[in-house]
């Protein structure tokens, strides 16, 4: 249990849902894990629960924050090997959030915590781990941001960016001789919070499991365990990839041939 022994990673969006069992799995490898959220108890509590692990609040649209945290890490760790870009949200429950209907300001709120989170964390990532030259920055896109998605015009969109702009910050570092790795990882229908307050009622979960080929939501830790390998030495080889976690929506249709 010691793929990660001595490593310094910090995970943002890491009290709760994929985030959290991303920081659950990267302890047990033997990793010293910054759990950053902007939700101080849930983030503590887990802080808590995990030897190795502390809590920094960290606001992802903030680079002011961002750099008082990574700061931070460098003199109290000496270094910062993962970094694991997790925060994210869809819009909010009670608006519209498709393209006619989404207001500019919600469009935007999706935008800064989506998009400008994990550019600042390559940014200031790339920065604390240049001393070092050698590093995996792991950002979290969707399945959303492969496809379209009539209903997230902003979420979707958003994650389209991470996609690209993982591909750009892994040709970057490769181009100034660094050993920075950076790729992204694509989810689809994991039962975590976020997808639980999107899905109606019981009959709703259901008919979202029965539109996956294998049947079932995801857990976050099978999404945990792609991040893992992403973080390891074992994927020393593998930059501006990407890797869908979707139960085989992306593959095509389950329904057999008539």
């Amino acid at each position: 249990m010691d793929r990660l022994k001595d490593k310094v990673a910090l995970v943002t969006g890491g009290a709760q849902g994929i985030g959290k069992a991303i920081v659950r799995s990267f302890a047990a490898e033997g990793a010293r894990v910054i759990i950053a959220d902007i939700d101080p108890r849930e983030g503590k509590t887990l802080a808590a629960e995990l030897p190795g692990t502390v809590f920094r609040r960290l606001d992802v649209s903030d680079e002011a924050q961002w750099i008082a945290v990574l700061d931070s890490v460098v003199a109290d760790f000496g270094r910062l090997d993962v970094l694991v870009n997790n925060a994210g949200i869809t819009g909010r429950a009670e608006a519209k959030n498709d393209p006619e209907h989404t207001t500019l300001e919600d469009w935007r709120r999706v935008m800064t915590v989506n998009t400008d989170g994990v550019f600042l964390g390559c940014k200031h990532a790339i920065r604390v781990m240049r001393p070092n030259r050698t590093g995996s920055i792991i950002n979290m896109s969707s399945r959303s941001g492969l496809v379209g998605i009539p209903h997230q015009a902003a979420y979707a969109a958003s994650k389209a960016a991470v996609r690209n702009h993982t591909k750009t910050v892994a040709l970057y570092c490769a181009e100034e001789g660094l050993n920075i790795r950076c790729n992204s990882v694509h989810p689809a229908a994991i039962l975590t919070p976020m997808w639980e307050a999107m899905l109606k009622d019981e009959a709703d979960k259901e008919k979202v499991a029965a539109g996956t080929p294998l049947h079932r939501f995801g857990r976050p830790d099978e999404v945990a365990a792609v991040v893992l390998l992403l973080a390891s030495d074992e994927a020393t080889f593998i930059t501006g990839s990407e890797f869908n976690i979707d139960g085989g929506v992306l593959a095509g249709t389950a329904a057999s041939p008539k």
